[in-house]
């Protein structure tokens, strides 16, 4: 059945691959949805399941035979995600992908500030190197994602200093996937940069979290040792500890200060701001 599919979406029991799945299949257009958990996935017209992990190569293999072009969703954080992420690649291309289209981040670089960042980078020359069609989305951070960052005081903590982010809509950039999904040849070989129309600094976005979300939310900036130790108490491993921590020295640094005309030129519409995302969420 995969065969007939013109389209494979990685990630479709996640927020930006399950929006992905269902605009395509709003489109009328017949896909795969590779996921690990097949009863996670969304019941859609004109998809069809397959259960395959990333380092399953054989799995991936079966999944993806026959069918030209696949989102590639980045793995969860993981201390071998990019080895997973390889693995997958190379199974798609084994199977005869001809397009991979691949969620990435804002900066992604060998040194880049935020670490998971640099997994990116990785994942990214590794696609390159093998010769596949390929297009790269660069998110910044998930408007989506700040309120989840406001703790039970109401208070945002990080070391991110005065430096700006522009947060972009997880409805956009499943929106400027689709676009190149649908029309690949037209992206190939191109890198975007995906992110909401304003940068923002933490400050400012508190106050329109306060005036959306209807209590007070302010901003604490806080040293790097200080995020370090409010973050010891979770338990969580030193690898997803430096990310989170990186999170913040990356708009410090100025590294996430980017504002891009990408989603508009993909879309055909102005990014969402974070007050469009944070009304659309209160329904």
């Amino acid at each position: 059945m995969a065969a007939a599919a013109r389209i494979a979406t990685t990630g479709a029991t996640g927020n930006v691959g399950g929006r992905v799945a269902r605009l395509l299949s709003a489109a009328g257009v017949d896909q795969v949805l590779v996921v690990r958990d097949p009863s996670r996935a969304p019941e859609l017209p004109g998809a069809i399941v397959a259960q395959a992990s990333f380092e399953d190569a054989d799995a991936v293999r079966a999944a993806l035979a026959g069918v030209p072009v696949v989102l590639m969703v980045s793995a969860s954080e993981h201390p071998r995600r990019v080895d997973l992420h390889r693995a997958f690649v190379d199974a798609a291309v084994a199977a005869g992908v001809e397009h991979v289209v691949y969620l990435s981040f804002l900066g992604a670089a060998p040194d880049a500030t935020f670490t998971f960042a640099r997994d990116h980078w990785a994942t990214e020359e590794h696609l390159r190197s093998t010769g596949v069609g390929l297009t790269v989305l660069r998110d910044s951070t998930y408007a989506d994602f700040l309120p989840l960052l406001v703790g039970e005081d109401g208070v945002i903590r990080g070391p991110a200093e005065d430096g700006r982010v522009a947060p972009v809509a997880q409805d956009d950039v499943a929106e400027a996937a689709v676009a190149v999904l649908l029309d690949p040849a037209a992206h190939a070989g191109r890198t975007y940069d995906l992110t909401g129309p304003t940068s923002l600094s933490l400050d400012e976005a508190s106050s329109l979290l306060s005036a959306e979300l209807g209590r007070r939310v302010r901003y604490q900036p806080e040293t790097v040792d200080e995020a370090y130790a409010s973050r010891a108490s979770y338990g969580a491993e030193q690898y997803e500890v430096d990310g989170w921590v990186t999170t913040y020295t990356s708009i410090a640094r100025g590294e996430m200060d980017v504002v891009s005309d990408d989603v508009e030129r993909l879309t055909g519409h102005p990014a969402r701001s974070l007050v469009d995302v944070l009304r659309a969420s209160r329904g």
